[in-house]
């Protein structure tokens, strides 16, 4: 099986970060990286206008970046089934992302959880919180500020148990066999409080990952759901955190700005952010 990885870049550290991240996850497999970027010439307003012969140079730069990039990556990997590919488009990030996805059959987007320009009061920089909200169509792994790798032996993955489980597990489950990973289930809460229909959410979770090593957590309720997950994945030494992105899901309150000032959530493990299959 080849695997399609998209990485957007802005030519920052934190990109490479999140690049250099993806080559080691897929060390062993056969992929085609995608490094792509989006050009996009915002105007402050303090010009009425600009001419091409300004803005030329800078799309002929930005061109020889993504290139630069590409051979980075190909001179880093050590893996022949390694394929290296470049994207550039003239537009906004999440459009490039979103087209390209579609185009190239992408099975997972890796990027930094900030660019460049990111302000440190914020664990997600805004162009991320962007994508987490407006991409549906695969996986995406946000991997912190200068994050090294570490084979993701135990993956946290929270549920409250309230969805049905189907394909929404795939990127789960097909990490944890890449990987040899055990799966973590947290479960904020005890677990005699569960409703029928947790009950049987449940029990379709367990029968899911029967084939896989994993782990139930039933976790106190008595503080932040973040403080909880947060001490979790220290104490249990997790390196990949996985959520599912369902609509008033928890991952709503991790990745809104103003909120995330306050949370003592600031995970430095990558984070998987899965869409929800409607």
């Amino acid at each position: 099986m080849r695997h399609h990885i998209l990485i957007p870049t802005d030519f920052s550290d934190n990109a490479w970060s999140a690049a250099r991240y993806a080559l080691n996850l897929y060390a062993d497999a056969p992929c085609t990286f995608y490094f792509s970027y989006a050009w996009t010439f915002l105007n402050s307003g303090s010009r009425t206008y600009i001419s091409q012969s300004y803005i030329d140079p800078l799309i002929e730069q930005s061109k020889e970046q993504l290139a630069a990039v590409k051979e980075r990556a190909e001179k880093e990997s050590k893996n022949p089934e390694h394929k290296f590919e470049t994207i550039y488009t003239v537009g906004s990030l999440e459009d490039c992302i979103q087209v390209s996805i579609k185009k190239h059959n992408i099975d997972m987007v890796v990027m930094g959880t900030k660019g460049a320009t990111g302000a440190k009061k914020y664990i997600l920089g805004s162009n991320t919180v962007s994508v987490i909200n407006k991409i549906r169509l695969c996986p995406i792994l946000l991997v912190p500020t200068k994050c090294e790798f570490v084979k993701p032996d135990q993956i946290a993955f929270p549920s409250d148990f309230s969805r049905f489980f189907g394909e929404d597990l795939l990127p789960i489950t097909q990490l944890a066999d890449m990987t040899k990973a055990t799966i973590n289930v947290l479960h904020i809460k005890g677990k005699d409080g569960l409703t029928d229909i947790q009950n049987t959410n449940f029990g379709m979770l367990k029968e899911h990952l029967k084939d896989y090593p994993h782990t139930f957590n039933w976790l106190p309720g008595h503080r932040t759901k973040a403080d909880v997950i947060a001490d979790f994945i220290k104490e249990n030494n997790v390196k990949i955190l996985t959520m599912i992105n369902y609509e008033h899901s928890f991952i709503e309150n991790i990745i809104k700005e103003p909120i995330i000032k306050k949370l003592g959530f600031k995970s430095k493990i990558p984070f998987l952010v899965i869409p929800r299959k409607e």
